[in-house]
């Protein structure tokens, strides 16, 4: 057997031989590893971001969390949470405002003190943990 053919053999998992095919490692430890997609949004942080917009300009909010760009998109959306698209938008006049970074706003892009609900859930799940 070529030197190829053995290294894309061991690429694939088996060496083919007289007796046939033979498993050389087992399936759980194949180096391709699977990930699962998110279908819900993930809170980035507890607070929100203060940004300075300029009118007319667009901008594009991360809804998924998953960017490391917050609170703006920098398209981790497309490996990590497929289903969930950046909202554009474009203000209508300059300024300095807070932009949701826990992803519960129902004003979106827009804080709306919805990150208030965010820590108080996680400070009582916490307090909840101490006390088991």
């Amino acid at each position: 057997m070529s030197s190829f053919r053995w290294i894309s053999a061991l690429q694939l998992g088996c060496l083919q031989t007289s007796r046939g095919p033979q498993l050389l490692q087992p399936a759980s430890a194949c180096a391709v590893q699977w990930r699962p997609q998110s279908s819900e949004a993930v809170s980035a942080a507890r607070l929100p971001c203060r940004v300075k917009l300029s009118a007319g300009k667009r901008y594009a909010w991360c809804a998924c969390g998953y960017s490391k760009k917050q609170p703006f998109c920098d398209g981790a959306h497309l490996k990590q949470a497929p289903s969930i698209s950046p909202l554009r938008f474009s203000p209508d006049k300059d300024g300095t405002v807070f932009l949701c970074a826990c992803k519960q706003t129902k004003n979106a892009p827009y804080c709306d003190g919805s990150h208030l609900k965010v820590i108080y859930r996680d400070a009582v799940g916490a307090l909840k943990g101490l006390f088991k």
